[in-house]
């Protein structure tokens, strides 16, 4: 679709405000359960394993789950399940706010991991099939910062109203959260439908597209980004684990200044999703975006990891890492988007992007087994290290989906737009 045949700014903007908003809230209930850890390790008597393995069993259910919910979009329409994943926040809430004992924690957990599994591939299709091409850089960079976002305000939120009047109400706040986002959703929903409506399919240049149910899983490049995404979140899971300890042994710094480089870090990479947005919205080539970018960002992981820098720059370098592979993350949508388009189709949006952002969900379970082995060993320079050798395999990933990719240009689909 070229810029002329956009859509109406105002009609993109609401579709991506809408599903911003809906990735936003799961996000928040990410750390749902993590806020509140304080509380429920006191009441419950926890140690750190059954509080961890909470959060493990989020995770699991999550992974499982996303690559499962890419077909219930592609079946039922992507509205429809997220309006279920967002109910399902609703009733973990109600189950964390009623619980008597670990078992019900972790039932808790579960099910809101079942509900956050919807999300990359529903949103992902709404956004695909909603917003006009132009404008998919900056809605990718705009649902990656609402995520981001959520994790802000979810330890506020919870731990505010849990020191204030306890944390099984903050559990229900959090539920009444949940409510909010699918009342929104629910009483906007024509956006979507009409958005839709206005996109029509080209009539040339189109390629033959394999629309059996499980034809991606024989698609290397669908396993690529499968890779790619694992690599790249296990390198984000480690610095957001680990980072202020790594740094605080390496260079001797104290804590808060340690912790403080972890928020630069994250501050650089809300900025480079920003950037991004611009820098996908302008370029094809993302995979030659996305190595660009990180092999910045394994350059300054290296040279941080040496530790021969003065003690004031790790705070800058930590926000050059940031920002950099911030910088990726639009082209690393448009990317899957793209190797969807030329061998499947729209039709096969929510499988394909469930199936390659379950390795998400992998990477963030894997990379504190994996780091935590470092870190018990004292070997903190080599955390870093093991960063910096994530990001270069997913440099590699990346080109390699890019050399998978056809060189000539093709439609959106063969099939009229699906209204969700």
């Amino acid at each position: 679709m070229s810029d002329s045949t956009a859509a109406p700014l105002r009609t993109d903007f609401e579709v991506i405000s809408l599903v911003g908003f809906a990735h936003g809230t799961s996000h928040f209930f990410h750390l749902m359960l993590p806020s509140l850890f304080p509380w429920l390790m006191r009441d419950f008597a926890l140690n750190f394993t059954q509080a961890g393995s909470l959060t493990a069993a989020f995770f699991v259910a999550s992974g499982i789950g996303q690559a499962l919910a890419g077909f219930a979009v592609d079946r039922f329409g992507a509205q429809r399940v997220l309006w279920t994943g967002i109910s399902m926040f609703s009733l973990a809430a109600v189950v964390l706010g009623l619980a008597s004992g670990y078992a019900m924690l972790l039932t808790a957990a579960v099910m809101a991991g079942i509900g956050n599994c919807v999300f990359h591939p529903a949103d992902f299709t709404v956004l695909n099939r909603n917003v006009s091409p132009p404008r998919l850089g900056h809605a990718f960079s705009a649902h990656a910062i609402s995520g981001n976002l959520g994790w802000a305000a979810g330890p506020v939120f919870m731990t505010s109203i849990a020191a204030s009047i306890g944390w099984r109400p903050a559990a229900f706040a959090a539920g009444s959260v949940a409510l909010v986002a699918l009342a929104l959703l629910v009483v906007r929903r024509s956006a979507f439908a009409s958005a839709a409506a206005s996109r029509e399919p080209e009539a040339a240049n189109h390629v033959r597209q394999d629309t059996a149910a499980f034809a991606f899983l024989g698609s290397g490049a669908v396993w690529t980004c499968f890779l790619f995404f694992l690599v790249s979140i296990m390198a984000f899971g480690a610095l957001q684990n680990f980072g202020p300890t790594v740094v605080q042994h390496v260079y001797s710094l104290s804590l808060p200044a340690a912790a403080s480089a972890l928020t630069l870090y994250l501050l650089g990479g809300a900025a480079g999703i920003v950037l991004g947005g611009f820098v996908a919205a302008r370029s094809g080539a993302h995979d030659r975006v996305i190595a660009a970018a990180l092999v910045a960002a394994a350059l300054a992981a290296l040279v941080v990891a040496t530790g021969a820098i003065p003690r004031s720059s790790v705070g800058p370098f930590f926000a050059l890492i940031g920002l950099c592979t911030g910088l990726a993350t639009p082209s690393r949508d448009l990317l899957v988007r793209k190797t969807t388009m030329e061998r499947f189709g729209q039709q096969s949006f929510g499988r394909v992007y469930g199936f390659v952002y379950s390795g998400l969900d992998v990477g963030l379970a894997t990379a504190p087994l994996v780091f935590g082995r470092l870190m018990d060993k004292g070997l903190f320079g080599a955390a870093l290290g093991g960063v910096a050798l994530l990001q270069g395999l997913a440099i590699l990933a990346a080109l390699r989906v890019g050399q998978h990719a056809p060189k000539h240009e093709y439609i959106l689909s063969v099939l009229p737009p699906k209204r969700d």
